[in-house]
């Protein structure tokens, strides 16, 4: 007897659909898995086993094939126990195989035929809402797939739910849409922060137009507690770029808990030992890295001399193109990666140089090798280099805390819009021709400009960053011109040397 269902692959962020068919036939009782499977597939002949026999369902004493079909795409992950499940059931006609048309199914079986937590419902919801079928997945990551409007998503907590409600004796209700849950760092205000003027001023510049920003300053000064504060500061995402960043999570099985789309701005601060791979991403099986994770969002990496000098030059691809691409013998994948980078470092190995308080024990050339860390390169293709030195507590009894989030949010969001209609796009990504057109400049600015470029030896690529840069100064001042005035703040983001 041969019955099909259907599920799908998750290649890199998008959902591909897999036919599983199953076929039941005399001979020596076998069970034989093909189609490219990987080890967590070809191990769930032995949880379906279980779980079938411990749902109170005969396991057939015959021969078993299982083929994934297409044959030439590889499987992996748990996620086809229980279509092939389903499968094996309505081979022995204990579900009618017309139950299984329009289906997509997906789940990981335990042995006592309870269904599990699987990544990737909302990948597989949106392949649903394009070929219009239903999905049937473990209750835990139903309402996750719910968030597609226009699909019908049924949550099963058991193999015995999912059969009953096949077999039309036990319907399963929709899954409704989760309640989106504020983000924990969106609440935080730049309130708390005393002082530090210009780096708010910065940090405000730098998310205004998408602008890379290196923060520069001795341990205690404020750094970290600036960066967090980041997703306060940025506008909530319109309803494609939250689907868009959601996939991106759910394909990374980080949405378990947390309910609703991602609407607020992601944040995400990988620890300096962070490998290449778990940066970008990649895996034998590729999987999206933290600049992926980041898209839409910030990404902070503090202690920027710490991370691996292989780890960081990788940064350098994705943050001139805004994807990920990894190639492997059978694929090619593509990960989105438009991030914010916002970047922390001490100023010497010791953290103290320039502090007012704390001698620096480092040598000039301890220091010079320390800055060496990050290249030439990486170090042209970040926008903003500021400053932030430490308080004393006389200083920070006497510094006020400035604006809250709240309102430079406002201010941002005017200088967002207006870089929308005029271009499409934030400041920091204008390149070629849209980039002459939107920063020309009247002969006073363009002078004063190539003087500075001059006096800061800065390359093409930088000249063009204090472009963007005065561009989106102008924009948080409402001006239709870049002026002197904006082009000395952005040159003053690009100081001569680290040290």
């Amino acid at each position: 007897m041969l019955a099909t269902s259907r599920s799908v692959a998750l290649i890199g962020v998008d959902a591909v659909p897999v036919e599983v068919e199953v076929d039941v036939s005399p001979g020596i009782p076998s069970f034989t898995l093909v189609g490219l499977p990987d080890q967590a597939v070809s191990e769930a002949r032995e949880r379906v086993r279980a779980a079938i026999r411990n749902s109170g369902y005969p396991f057939p004493a015959a021969r078993i094939t299982v083929n994934l079909a297409p044959a030439d795409l590889r499987k992996e992950g748990p996620i086809y126990d229980l279509p092939i499940a389903l499968g094996l059931l309505a081979a022995q006609e204990l579900i009618p195989a017309s139950a299984l048309r329009g289906v997509l199914a997906a789940g990981e079986l335990a042995l006592d035929g309870s269904l599990r937590f699987i990544g990737g419902a909302v990948n597989l919801a949106l392949l649903a809402a394009q070929t219009g079928d239903s999905v049937l997945l473990p209750e835990l990551c139903a309402s996750e797939a719910a968030l597609i409007e226009g699909v019908t998503v049924l949550g099963a907590s058991t193999l015995r739910a999912a059969v009953g409600h096949l077999n039309a004796t036990q319907p399963i209700m929709p899954a409704s849409t989760p309640e989106t849950r504020p983000d924990p760092e969106a609440l935080l205000d730049l309130l708390d922060i005393k002082g530090q003027s210009q780096a708010k001023r910065a940090l405000e510049v730098s998310l205004a137009g998408g602008h890379n920003l290196l923060m520069v300053g001795s341990p205690g000064s404020g750094k970290t507690m600036l960066a967090r504060r980041a997703p306060s500061l940025l506008p909530r995402l319109t309803r494609s770029e939250a689907l868009e960043v959601t996939r991106i999570h759910s394909a990374a099985g980080m949405l378990v808990g947390r309910g609703g789309l991602v609407q607020t701005p992601p944040y995400r601060s990988p620890h300096s030992t962070v490998s290449d791979a778990g940066l970008i991403g990649g895996g034998s099986i590729p999987r999206p890295g933290e600049v992926s994770l980041a898209h839409r969002g910030v990404l902070f990496l503090d202690e920027f001399p710490e991370f691996s000098r292989k780890a960081l030059e990788t940064l350098r691809q994705p943050l001139e193109d805004g994807e990920v691409l990894i190639s492997r013998a059978r694929a090619s994948v593509r990960f989105p990666a438009q991030f914010q980078l916002v970047a922390a470092m001490n100023p010497c190995p010791c953290g103290y140089l320039g502090d007012p308080e704390r001698a620096c024990t480092c040598t000039p050339a301890q220091r010079t090798r320390y800055a060496g860390k990050i290249s030439g390169p990486l170090l042209d293709r970040i926008d903003l280099v500021v400053r932030v030195p430490r308080l004393t507590v006389d200083e920070l009894g006497r510094a006020s805390s400035g604006e809250a989030s709240a309102v430079i949010r406002e201010r941002l969001e005017r200088a967002r819009s207006i870089m929308l209609e005029r271009q499409g796009e934030r400041n920091g990504l204008l390149i070629g021709q849209k980039l002459r057109e939107y920063t020309a400049l009247a002969a006073g600015p363009e002078s004063f400009a190539k003087a500075a470029a001059k006096s800061l030896s800065l390359t093409g690529r930088g000249y063009d960053r204090v472009l963007r840069v005065a561009r989106t100064v102008a924009d948080l001042a409402a001006s239709p011109d870049i002026t002197e005035v904006h082009l000395a703040e952005a040159v003053t983001y690009r100081p001569r040397n680290l040290i």
